[in-house]
């Protein structure tokens, strides 16, 4: 009969338990202010005036690129170079930076994170075993009797529940969940960047090996003049100052050589640890200006979508939400905090009777915690609270406006390097043209040494100059797609935060 009515008594407090519990759980309320984000502009353009169309072409038939606005862009961009030792180098960079692997393990750490803030939303149960072995003085009996000695064996059952009442749980949870999806926009920002990189240290190793290899033609070239006039000298046709002057200049071109090479070693050891690897231990050779091609066809998203398609945006819009939920925090701080917590066990003093109905111990609680004065505290926090979230909603403006300004002088940038190209293409054919001219006067001796001499500077600066206006060109491309930001980039970290609220927030 005990036993009967201790499940009875046990079940009805159980019952009241999660009556409470539902009950606060379906009443739950929210202090978290709207998002409000800034608003973007929806014309088609970047730049002030009309947006470039299309870029010029050079008198050798130079690539004329063409913009393409309102068409978003793939998100492995570079395969636009249609390299395809291009394409390896960056799924390796993908594969073994330690920027992507630190950025990979922040990111489960804020996963961690949010599954440990998703825990408040259950009951949270626990279980307690115990065995005591105690002697008891006779001196608290007035000394009549002797000590005696006891055992005591204990098990329960514990049951504690923090009603969300005023959202705080909700709200916790919710910062934790928008710091997952920050870190996981960091990720693709740095996807991002360190694929730019490689794209950008790629065309930088191609210059520099095509102006290595102009300045050795260079000093080829000036080695055979050189002996030329050494020639004419001893002839008598010069006098020696000419043979001077001429060793000179070749000096002064040699001279430059050794920078560029040194360029391209840090070139090198740049891309190594882009990959991943130590530069002693990288094979792979420079890349040539003949191994990427500059894309002809480039889609530019409209203004409207931008925002959209750059992590480093959705990044900064989760530490809005973040700092809203911090708001929220704040604001429930005032309200009671509720507690309800229920048990179920027993209590013996021998093994034998610890399964006893006699022996079965229950209870139920509830508890209210209202703040009364703090010192001005609470404010305190709440005005901190909306202090956080002005730094980070003018941080958003400062991201959005920086990544606008990205694009539009990337464009601006695309279209002033078409025309450098060409004008610097026209200058390398005229200055072909006088050097050839000036050679074979200087050869027939119709052609002073002076004449010669500038010709031969006005070629070399000519080549040098068009080589890396050409450099320039492809980097601002690449510049241009980083601006853009991809398509896909934030398709994942949009299913992950809508799978986060599916597993670990409650209605």
């Amino acid at each position: 009969m005990g036993e009967v009515i201790a499940k009875r008594a046990f079940c009805k407090a159980l019952s009241i338990f999660v009556a409470l519990a539902a009950g606060a759980g379906l009443s739950a309320c929210s202090f978290e202010p709207p998002l409000r984000l800034p608003r973007v502009p929806a014309n088609p353009g970047y730049t002030a005036g009309p947006p470039p169309q299309k870029t010029a072409g050079s008198p050798d038939g130079g690539t004329i690129q063409k913009f393409t606005y309102g068409q978003n862009l793939d998100a492995d961009w570079w395969t636009f170079f249609h390299s395809p030792r291009l394409d390896a180098l960056v799924a390796q960079a993908l594969r073994n930076s330690p920027t992507i692997a630190a950025a990979q393990a922040q990111l489960r750490q804020a996963q961690a994170n949010m599954a440990v803030n998703a825990s408040i939303f259950y009951p949270q149960v626990t279980g307690n075993l115990g065995a005591s072995r105690s002697k008891n003085s006779g001196a608290a009996f007035g000394g009549r009797i002797s000590g005696f000695t006891y055992s005591l064996f204990t098990g329960s059952v514990g049951v504690t529940y923090y009603p969300d009442i005023f959202g705080v749980n909700r709200l916790i949870y919710r910062g934790s969940e928008a710091q997952m999806i920050y870190q996981r926009y960091e990720l693709e920002a740095a996807r991002l960047t360190l694929a730019g990189n490689v794209v950008n240290t790629a065309i930088g190793q191609a210059s520099t090996q095509a102006q290595i290899a102009a300045t050795e033609a260079i000093i080829a070239q000036e080695r055979a003049l050189l002996e030329l006039t050494k020639a004419q000298y001893r002839g008598g046709g010069v006098p020696y100052l000419n043979v001077l002057t001429q060793q000179s200049l070749l000096l002064a071109s040699e001279a430059t050589l050794p920078p560029l090479q040194q360029q391209l070693a840090v070139y090198q050891h740049q891309m190594a640890i882009l990959a991943g690897e130590f530069p002693s231990q990288w094979q792979e050779k420079p890349f040539t200006l003949e191994e990427i091609t500059l894309p002809r066809e480039i889609p530019v998203a409209l203004p409207s979508t931008l925002v959209e398609h750059r992590p480093d945006i959705q990044a900064a819009e989760q530490q809005m939400r973040y700092a809203l939920a911090q708001i929220g925090v704040a604001k429930a701080q005032f309200f009671p905090i509720v507690t309800l917590s229920a048990s179920f066990g027993a209590s013996s003093l021998t093994p034998d009777l610890f399964f006893n109905p006699l022996s079965s111990v229950w209870g139920i609680a509830g508890a209210l915690a209202q703040p009364l004065f703090e010192g001005g505290k609470l404010r305190a926090q709440e005005r901190a609270a909306y202090a956080a979230y002005d730094d980070t909603f003018a941080g958003y403006r400062s991201t959005v406006l920086g990544a606008f300004q990205q694009v539009a002088d990337a464009l601006r940038a695309l279209e002033h390097d078409a025309a450098s190209v060409r004008t610097q293409s026209r200058s390398l054919q005229t200055a072909r043209q006088a050097l050839a001219l000036a050679e074979a006067g200087y050869r027939s001796g119709s052609t002073d040494y002076l004449s010669l001499l500038n010709a031969e500077v006005t070629y070399q600066n000519a080549r040098i100059a068009l080589l890396r206006a050409e450099a320039q060109r492809y980097q601002d491309t690449t510049a241009l797609f980083v601006a853009l930001g991809g398509d896909d980039w934030g398709k994942t970290a949009a299913t992950s935060q809508q799978d986060s609220r599916a597993k670990g927030e409650q209605p």
